[in-house]
């Protein structure tokens, strides 16, 4: 029998060396007669661990809800015709529980029979361990790490490998974390006492192992002499996750490390820290599968070490952005986010750099027009530079580092024409589908196949409209720079017609919630933390401000969302990212103790409202000048003066705050609408610029609507609803 969750990994079991069964039969029969009482009247059955239809890895941890009277020993549990009835027992928690394992890929139907031959049935759907399970066809080529990561060769294409584990210790004498061996124990040992007031001594056991084609690694305080069941975690863990998501971003094809789990201010306070590289926007720049993995990373923690009160995430730039994505398309899977030195998604991002890029490209041919800050939008002109020089390079298809593969696999219009290419939207590729015929170009007409449909238009988009308005540019200027800076074809290659977005793709960045949905954000506390750097920066203050323009518009308010404003440090192309200690353990804290109202509250009102009426007292805007060093400040106008926030290119051309209108409608070109004179010669220009008309930022994007939550692109890109989890049924 495979008791392993993963492909040759084992579980906790009778069979390793720490495992201690503590159920005697009397002790069974009590803590059964407890669960009695608040059984339902009639059979149900219920997966603990993930929903029905998501399983992954062939197990599942499984409850089985019985009448009052009657005994476990009536009950026949049947996995289709299998009978696995002795995985169940009434555990230490009182309940009637078991891990089923060896379920097929696919359906699986699982009955548990009373005599009379009534009962329920629940039909769980397995996914393989390597994935995917709702984020649609996995991208390739794809290179395995296990090797590197010191789990041995992988086992499978999906590079499946069997888990390991280590133990590491905090010395009471460095106060580093160093390498455990429980046969001849350290004498520097450290204790450590968790927030439910456990002492025990710091030791972390360290789970490392495969899923979803992602390396993951799982860390917990830890006595090396018992063993884990999820129905009797061991008393170090407080049943709570922090998840470190990983910064940057890049569309590697690669198995890559995660994030490093060894978090003293979680673990020394008993919290579980986990995280797959997967969760690293620097290696995945996939949301859904960001996600995916997140999922079922959860699903082997508590299948394997018991449930989980609340999920936490952190994590600064793409780290940031992830959380914001993943807490609004996937709700559940994150209840709380400290995003740092963020970005409110990764397409409404994208306009910045593509766009900054652009204009570099024009004013370099254009040497005698000025420059000012007023026509980016940002404090200064190095920030344009900041994001052309870290992550334009990011949209160029044949950069083999871009994807982290050899560049013989990667795309060149010449000689490699069906290589990888290693940019963002062909990554996501799942996600939006390939260009339609009527839009390709030369090699795609040659390899018969469309790229992936790309998330950008800038079509009406009047670059410097507010430098005109305010004086800072002259109309000549303003009509020279639209008419001529065009945008860029799906390699790159600069073109002197704007970029024009599809209507397919618009619905889907709406609807699948890659232009992050704030409405899907309201039961999520956040704390935004904001490392103030204006100067040759891209993590620039106005990105906090966009996520809660859009709570505003799309909740009424902000009440779930507060933003901390630290200094910055010097930036390096734009870098400024750490946050100072003090103030990161200040966020952490608040957060878990926002969850913790939340949890507590057991009113029967909706989430959100307890989100906002459950809120500490504490957990109000601040700003910190000295980085907490002399605490911080509340007082709003003190801190706008000192840590001001600027615009972005979109903003500065007229656009909203909120920053989601990816294709913007279109009005007529008027000069009624300016408050200058142009020439004849001016206006023709513009005329040719905009011959559709001009953005009309008084109304929403073209195709912009809410988003549906729980999508899977299984049946093909665009996505479907998941919909509802299927749950148990009465035999009939």
């Amino acid at each position: 029998m495979t008791v392993g969750r993963y492909a040759g990994a084992h579980r906790l079991t009778r069979s390793h060396p720490g495992m201690r069964w503590s159920l005697a039969l009397a002790a069974s029969a009590l803590v059964f007669l407890a669960a009695q009482a608040t059984a339902s009247a009639a059979v149900r059955i219920e997966t603990l661990s993930n929903r029905a239809d998501l399983i992954s890895g062939g197990d599942a941890l499984v409850r089985v809800w019985l009448p009052k009277a009657t005994q476990p020993s009536e009950v026949k549990v049947l996995v289709g015709a299998r009978d696995v009835t002795s995985a169940f027992v009434v555990r230490p928690n009182g309940e009637y529980e078991g891990i089923l394992s060896e379920l097929n890929v696919g359906a699986n139907v699982v009955k548990a029979v009373l005599p009379n031959g009534s009962g329920a049935q629940l039909t769980l759907t397995d996914h393989p361990i390597g994935g995917p399970v709702f984020s649609g066809p996995q991208i390739e080529p794809w290179v395995c790490g296990t090797e590197t990561a010191g789990l041995g060769p992988p086992t499978d294409a999906q590079c499946d490998a069997p888990s390991a584990y280590r133990y590491e210790y905090k010395s009471s004498v460095t106060g580093q974390f160093q390498s455990y061996n429980a046969a001849s124990p350290p004498s520097d040992v450290a204790s450590t006492t968790t927030d439910q007031g456990v002492t025990m001594p710091y030791i972390v056991r360290v789970e490392k192992g495969a899923a979803d084609r992602g390396l993951y690694e799982i860390a917990v305080l830890d006595d090396p002499s018992r063993g884990w069941e999820p129905w009797a975690s061991q008393a170090g863990w407080n049943h709570k996750l922090l998840v470190p998501f990983g910064a940057s971003t890049a569309p590697h094809h690669s198995q890559d490390a995660a994030t490093s789990v060894l978090v003293d201010n979680a673990l020394s306070r008993g919290f579980m820290v986990a995280d797959s590289g997967l969760n690293v926007q620097g290696s995945d720049a996939n949301a859904n599968v960001s996600a995916e993995a997140l999922m079922m990373l959860k699903e082997h923690i508590i299948d394997s070490y018991g449930p989980i009160r609340h999920t936490i995430g952190e994590g600064c730039s793409g780290g940031g952005l992830q959380q914001y994505m993943v807490a609004s398309m996937y709700p559940g899977l994150l209840n709380g986010i400290q995003p740092n030195c963020s970005f409110a998604d990764m397409w409404s991002t994208a306009p910045d750099v593509g766009e900054c890029h652009g204009l570099i490209a024009y004013f370099e041919k254009n040497p005698s027009e000025p420059w000012i800050s007023q026509i980016d939008g940002h404090h200064d002109p190095s920030d344009c530079e900041a994001w052309n020089a870290t992550f334009w390079p990011v949209s160029e298809p044949g950069r083999a580092s871009n994807c982290n593969l050899p560049q013989s696999e990667v795309y060149n219009p010449e000689t490699n024409p069906r290589g990888a290419r290693c940019e963002l939207q062909d990554y996501q590729k799942d996600i939006w589908g390939p260009r339609p015929q009527s839009e390709w170009g030369p090699v795609e007409r040659r390899i018969g196949e469309g790229f992936a449909n790309r998330p950008f238009d800038n079509v009406g988009v009047q670059y410097g409209l507010k430098a005109l308005q305010s004086g800072l540019i002259t109309p000549a200027e303003f009509a020279s720079l639209n008419a001529k800076v065009g945008c860029f074809d799906v390699d790159v290659n600069p073109t002197s017609q704007r970029c024009v977005m599809n209507t397919k793709t618009a619905i889907t960045a709406y609807r699948t919630g890659q232009i992050t949905d704030a409405r899907q954000l309201a039961t999520v506390p956040i704390i935004d933390l904001r490392g103030w750097s204006e100067t040759a920066e891209i993590h620039t203050s106005v990105y906090s401000y966009m996520m809660r323009a859009r709570l505003d518009a799309q909740n009424g308010d902000h009440r779930n969302q507060i933003i901390w404003t630290y200094q910055g440090t010097a930036p390096i192309l734009g870098m400024s990212v750490a946050v100072a200690p003090e103030i990161a353990l200040k966020s952490f804290l608040l957060i878990d103790k926002w969850l913790s109202s939340v949890e507590a509250d057991h009113r029967a009102v909706p989430q959100a409202q307890k989100v906002r009426e459950d809120k500490p007292g504490e957990a109000v805007d601040a700003c910190f000048p000295d980085n907490g060093e002399h605490g911080e400040v509340t007082e709003t106008s003190v801190c706008e003066a000192k840590f001001p926030h600027y615009e972005t290119t979109r903003m500065a051309a007229g656009g909203p705050l909120s920053g989601q209108i990816l294709k913007c409608q279109l009005k007529p070109l008027s000069p009624s609408e300016y408050n200058v004179t142009f020439t004849e010669a001016e206006w023709t220009q513009l005329q040719q610029a905009f011959p559709a008309g001009v953005c009309d930022y008084s109304k929403p994007g073209v195709d912009e609507q809410p988003s549906i939550p729980w999508m899977s692109f299984q049946q093909g890109p665009g996505g479907r609803p998941l919909g509802h989890a299927p749950t148990s049924k009465p035999l009939t």
